[in-house]
């Protein structure tokens, strides 16, 4: 369930973030993201908290990325890892121009 439903959420063209509300790196790294001027519809921060297979969705990330930690921020199809990654990203100018290859922001 976890694999179909985090699958389902990415997109060629989009970045999803999965988080916790409260978790300070999440905090950060929705701060980062929402600077950008997405289209609408291609930024998707999903709170995990909500979900009743938030465990089995936190073993699938240490499955499939390494780390069951949240932030874990996808750009595309492609996790970039948390908020210590995209932070560097950011600075510099590759989270940007990352945004841009993929079509998600605006003109």
């Amino acid at each position: 369930m976890a694999q179909s439903f985090v699958q389902s959420k990415l997109k060629p063209s989009k970045v999803t973030m999965f988080e916790k509300p409260t978790c300070p790196f999440c905090v950060r790294a929705k701060g980062v993201l929402t600077k950008y001027n997405f289209k609408d519809g291609h930024l998707e921060i999903i709170d995990i908290c909500k979900l009743d297979f938030m465990s089995s969705l936190q073993q699938y990330f240490k499955q499939s990325t390494g780390e069951s930690t949240v932030p874990r921020i996808y750009i595309g199809e492609k996790c970039i890892g948390g908020c210590s990654d995209l932070v560097p990203l950011e600075n510099s100018g590759e989270l940007e121009k990352a945004l841009q290859s993929i079509g998600a922001l605006s003109d």
